[in-house]
């Protein structure tokens, strides 16, 4: 039997709207995922020793103020340093189509714009974070 997929999900930065990211969590967590919702305003660093310690599978960060490149960045080289670039990163929030791109070849698995539905989130989860745990 695997082990259930643990995702962290996460708003970094100061931007104060979680709504989003609590909807996420919610639907993650009713998938039958363990998650652990880390709260506003969490730093970089902030997240990826809760990511750690939380053995995560996943790390699931919500950006809506503007500075996605700076913290999706900063996480990935934070997971680096710490031997921990298994842990699968995806994120969602108001991110222009022209910076997925170049968020994807930092190493961000997968960004969810507007609009993408919890059941669209879920499904790419458990496809492509479960491999990791099994």
């Amino acid at each position: 039997m695997s082990s259930r997929i643990r995702v962290v999900v996460a708003k970094p930065g100061l931007d104060g709207h979680d709504r989003g990211a609590k909807v996420v969590a919610r639907a993650l967590r009713d998938a039958g995922m363990e998650v652990i919702y880390t709260g506003l305003h969490q730093t970089p660093e902030q997240i990826v020793e809760t990511a750690i310690q939380e053995d995560a599978d996943a790390v699931g960060l919500s950006v809506l103020s503007g500075a996605h490149m700076t913290l999706f960045r900063r996480v990935l080289e934070l997971l680096g340093e710490r031997d921990a670039r298994d842990i699968v990163v995806f994120g969602g929030g108001i991110i222009p189509e022209a910076d997925i791109p170049e968020l994807q070849q930092l190493g961000v698995a997968k960004i969810f714009t507007p609009g993408a539905t919890t059941q669209s989130i879920v499904e790419w989860v458990r496809a492509n974070v479960a491999q990791a745990v099994a």
